[in-house]
């Protein structure tokens, strides 16, 4: 790995990085500042950049020296090297008009979007829970351009790299005149100093005292969700005095409790952009499936499903519940299908960017995935199929979420989401009751 070394201030603002990256001209700057990011009690280790406890026998290096186990993929701290960061002195240049997107709010979105504006101007922490499809990415247009054109930071950011890869953009395009960075460890861009970030969460831990804007997306999704490490890298990220906005289609109970209890403000909108309803799921049966699959058998229904989709010329999404389903899935429909038509993809996917933009590109007619897909991408038109949906990897929030992939855009709001099970879990009741709730106070906002 090639490390290159900081020369310029600017990358340092708000930033904090290993002191072996920094140019010796800039470690005397005198607004430049060291720290020691490990501290060493009796029995453990705590990280001040993740803000993490360790034992000591399970971090000990040489010469009495201790690292981070916890942060170490995004680079290897310990107690001799220290962390150099630089205030964020919020240097930008504002460039007229800061939004560069022509469109039109709902009368619904331009509700939330205001009350974005407000949590933005006074530095409050809120949620904005709206379902999926609702456009939550242009109901906050207004409230960052009014940041940006105060010359605020802000940075968007989500647990899922593919989120932020279609996030960025659309971010772009929206604001054409801002200086902008898409920060994740799968790419190779050098950083620079910009004033509006979009990282996954695990980026945030390089920051420090940053932004006067965070935006989380996702925020129920993993491996946010309950991390304790993130959520610290959140509270670091950020200044003092700062806006935090926290995204979801589908809320932590943690969250709801927080809300009813008046601990966390929320605005809330339960009709997508279009005024469609959500699809709703339908559920099938299909008893000892993991048996045959072993046998290398698919159930009919399957079968006759994803005939009646490649016939029709129709996309979709066939969800499975592990990474060990994927290929011998796809074995089975290579006897029987064009093998061209789709592409297996999970989370530790060499080409897995690569195949997710020939899906959206329309260059494959389905792809069989994880749950690695069940939120922050769009493909229009689609269909789902969630074949063994009773298995535990499947959420309530998930399979909502895998739902909500469908009827996404106004020249096809509806569409089939289907799963295939062998029982009826907890989880697959609470999501089709959750739908159905949704959809409940939607009519009444259609009247």
């Amino acid at each position: 790995m090639v490390i290159i070394m900081i020369k310029d201030v600017s990358e340092l603002y708000g930033r904090q990085v290993n002191a072996t990256m920094v140019d010796e001209s800039l470690l005397n700057n005198s607004i430049v500042h060291k720290y020691v990011p490990i501290k060493v009690n009796s029995n453990n280790i705590y990280c001040k950049r993740c803000g993490q406890k360790t034992p000591v026998n399970r971090c000990n290096l040489p010469n009495n020296n201790y690292y981070c186990p916890v942060c170490i993929n995004l680079d290897r701290v310990n107690k001799s090297i220290p962390l150099v960061y630089a205030d964020e002195p919020n240097d930008f240049e504002i460039k007229q008009p800061v939004l560069t997107w022509q469109g039109q709010l709902t009368n619904e979105q331009e509700k939330c979007s205001k009350d974005i504006i407000e949590v933005f101007q006074n530095n409050k922490t809120h949620l904005l829970w709206a379902v999926t499809g609702a456009g939550k990415t242009e109901m906050l247009f207004k409230g960052i351009e009014k940041a940006l054109t105060e010359g605020k930071r802000v940075c968007i950011a989500s647990p899922r790299v593919d989120v932020c890869v279609e996030l960025y953009p659309r971010i772009k395009e929206a604001f054409g005149n801002t200086s902008m960075i898409l920060l994740h460890g799968r790419n190779p861009q050098p950083y620079h100093y910009a004033q509006l970030t979009i990282c996954t969460t695990h980026q945030l831990l390089r920051f420090y005292r940053a932004f006067d804007v965070l935006i989380i997306d996702e925020v129920d999704s993993f491996p946010f969700v309950n991390n304790e490490g993130l959520h610290f890298a959140v509270e670091n990220a950020t200044k003092k005095r700062s806006a935090k906005l926290f995204l979801t289609a589908t809320p932590t109970n943690e969250m709801t409790k927080r809300i009813r209890t008046n601990k966390l403000s929320a605005s809330y909108l339960p009709i997508r952009f279009h005024r469609h309803l959500l699809p709703e799921i339908k559920l099938k049966y299909t008893k000892k499936w993991r048996e045959n699959l072993k046998k290398q058998k698919l159930p009919k229904l399957l079968l006759h499903k994803i005939d009646e989709k490649i016939k029709r010329n129709q996309r979709f999404l066939l969800f499975v519940p592990r990474i060990a389903d994927l290929k011998p899935i796809s074995d089975i429909l290579a006897k029987q299908f064009d093998s061209s038509k789709w592409e297996t993809v999970f989370s530790s996917d060499d080409k897995r960017m690569e195949k997710v933009s020939d899906m959206r590109e329309q260059r494959k007619l389905f792809l069989i995935t994880t749950t690695i897909l069940e939120r922050g991408v769009t493909f229009p038109g689609i269909d789902v199929i969630v074949f063994g949906a009773e298995d535990e990897v499947f959420s309530t929030s998930s399979l909502v979420q895998i739902a909500g992939r469908v009827g996404r855009k106004l020249d096809r709001p509806t569409g089939e989401v289907l799963f295939l099970a062998e029982e009826n879990t907890l989880a697959i009741k609470s999501a089709i009751n959750q739908i159905k709730y949704m959809n409940k106070k939607a009519k009444k906002l259609n009247g």
